[in-house]
């Protein structure tokens, strides 16, 4: 309890739905909050319709068809109570979204779905625009919704080891998440076995013309830039008169070795002297002198050179061009198989090398990928009978609870068994197979639940379900759309106090048309049909007072002013203390 001055956090929940547009509600608002609702209206009176709203909302496929005739949209919007730090919290800020703070621990959250003529469909997460798989993730921990389609569900094996999982509660949950992990690195690990067995002798055949490759490029052992040194080089070579010519020509003129020739720098001596005769007359040719000296000192440094070069060439070179030639064709087949460049080529010896030690490991690889599939295989075999355990210990303590429960449900001969049986292979969640059987009467063969339970029953079963999984792992809301099909009677009150009981811990949302269940709601609602003659159009209306046992009297009999219905209406309420 809550001290002084002390405001208690809002019990989780749907608050409010506001419907518009949808079937045969033009415009309807449900109140909700917490506790027992019962939803009640006469037949096409627009009941399912709110279950529609809430599909919508909860991230279910849009489908145009839900409009309302003559409708450009329909709308559905609901106001969530719900806890301000968790799961629900955390989903909302990774979409943008900002809940509104509305008491210790607990928080407002505004959803909205509009559903256009045309098809396209607009969500609202938090005031913020998100796809709608992010309704669908919040649905998973706001609401658990049950009717004919979630019976076809609680059908198959894989919703009933997901049942059997909840109530196991945490313990399984953490092993299952440890085993989950190795799982996964044990399909990696072998999917990645598999690929280098089947690649082994594609991956060897890729070994050896790496080899070769490689060692076709080491002998050759190619140099950066060495085609084109080996290119100008022939060029060279290839000139060596052409060559001896220019350079002998050049240096007869500049500097020659007959007498009396007039080569450059004879001249230019003779230049230089006469300046130099008279520069004391004129000051400006010592100038000049000096200049012209320059260049004959260029001269006979050039004319020097030109003899160096001329000493310099090669009186082999036909032999040395012999020897170029033959390592550019050696160099060419690598260019022609490793190239177009010889950077290619060089880059090939580089890469190659890297590759061959990988495909070179392989035999290392495969071994320890084996040793390592092996581990994660035992690994996940002893996880795997940890969870066995954990589900048998569970199983034999749920189909007890169910038992119990349906001994008030009108199904006191029926037992429910929970069956566990393993596997060698292993799966996702393990190597169990869970199946619920129902046992009709003692003695009886029990039977899946899938076959051997009737639509009523199955209603029953799920109810049971529920009850005891409230228990150990609560949603923050339960919607039955006509949970009471196929009962009636005794059994459907027990349906309605086990439903009012699941209502002390979690919000209990039912579509019903039986009074015995109705009786037991904390808020009754009930959807009024109207027509103008040409249109129907449905409201929501809460009922108190004269008016719900007015209603109560409809549901019982049919007649909402005789006197006998309201005195048995208003003793039925009585009797669920909701009067």
């Amino acid at each position: 309890m809550a001290g002084p001055g002390v405001v208690s956090a809002p019990r989780p929940g749907i608050e409010e739905i506001t419907i518009r547009g949808i079937g045969v509600i033009e415009d309807a608002v449900l109140p909700l909050g917490p506790g027992f609702t019962a939803l009640t209206g006469e037949t096409g009176a627009g009941k399912t319709m709110v279950v529609t709203a809430l599909g919508l909302l909860l991230g279910g496929r849009a489908d145009s068809g839900v409009l309302r005739a003559g409708a450009e949209r329909a709308v559905a919007e609901a106001r969530w109570i719900v806890p301000a730090h968790g799961a629900v919290a955390d989903r909302v800020d990774d979409a943008g979204g900002e809940l509104e703070p509305i008491g210790e621990g607990a928080a407002e959250l505004l959803v909205s779905r509009t559903l256009s003529a045309e098809g396209r469909s607009r969500v609202a997460v938090a005031g913020r625009s998100v796809p709608v798989g992010v309704l669908q993730e919040l649905g998973e921990d706001l609401v658990a919704v049950h009717g004919q389609s979630e019976q076809l569900r609680l059908k198959s094996p894989v919703a009933q080891r997901e049942l059997l999982d909840r109530f196991a509660g945490g313990e399984l949950a953490a092993v299952l998440e440890e085993y989950a992990a190795v799982h996964r690195r044990l399909l990696e690990d072998r999917a990645e076995l598999d690929r280098l067995t089947a690649e082994r002798d594609a991956r060897a055949a890729e070994a050896e013309e790496l080899r070769i490759a490689l060692a076709e490029i080491e002998e050759v052992a190619p140099q950066p830039g060495e085609d084109a040194e080996l290119a100008a080089l022939a060029e060279r070579l290839g000139a060596q008169d052409e060559l001896r010519v220019a350079a002998a020509t050049a240096h007869e003129a500049l500097s020659s070795e007959d007498v009396g020739a007039l080569d450059a720098l004879t001249l230019l001596v003779e230049a230089r002297r006469a300046l130099e005769r008279a520069a004391p007359i004129d000051p400006e040719l010592a100038a000049l002198a000096e200049t012209v000296a320059s260049v004959a000192s260029l001269a006979a440094d050039a004319s020097a050179d030109l003899a160096s070069y001329l000493a310099a060439l090669d009186p082999d070179a036909p032999g040395r061009l012999e020897g170029v030639q033959q390592r550019i064709g050696e160099l060419n087949v690598l260019l022609r198989k490793h190239g177009p460049t010889l950077d290619d080529v060089l880059a090939t010896a580089e890469s190659g090398s890297r590759r061959l030690l990988e495909l070179d490991a392989d035999p290392d690889r495969l071994e320890a990928l084996a040793a390592r599939t092996g581990e994660a295989e035992r690994e996940a075999s002893v996880l795997a009978d940890r969870m066995t355990a954990l589900r048998r210990d569970a199983a034999d303590r749920l189909g007890a609870a169910v038992t119990a429960e349906l001994g008030d449900l009108a199904m006191g001969n029926s037992s429910v068994l929970v069956e566990v049986t393993s596997r060698e292979e292993l799966t996702a969640t393990g190597r169990d197979a869970v199946q619920l059987l129902l046992r009709a009467y003692p003695g009886a063969e029990p039977r899946p639940i899938a076959r051997g339970a009737s639509g009523g029953e199955l209603s029953r079963v799920m109810l049971a379900l529920e009850v005891v999984l409230a228990g150990t792992d609560p949603v923050p809301t339960f919607v039955f759309d006509e949970v009471d099909a196929g009962i009636g009677g005794a059994a459907a009150t027990e349906v309605g106090k086990r439903l009012a009981r699941l209502a002390t811990t979690s919000q209990v949302i039912a579509v019903t048309h039986l009074a015995q269940v109705a009786a037991f709601a904390t808020n009754h609602l009930k959807v009024l049909k109207g027509s103008d003659g040409g249109v129907t159009t449905s409201t929501v209306q809460r009922l108190t007072g004269d008016e719900r046992v007015a209603e109560m009297a409809r549901l019982l009999s049919g007649l909402t002013t005789s006197d006998s219905a309201l005195a048995h209406a208003r003793e039925l309420l009585d009797l669920a203390g909701t009067a």
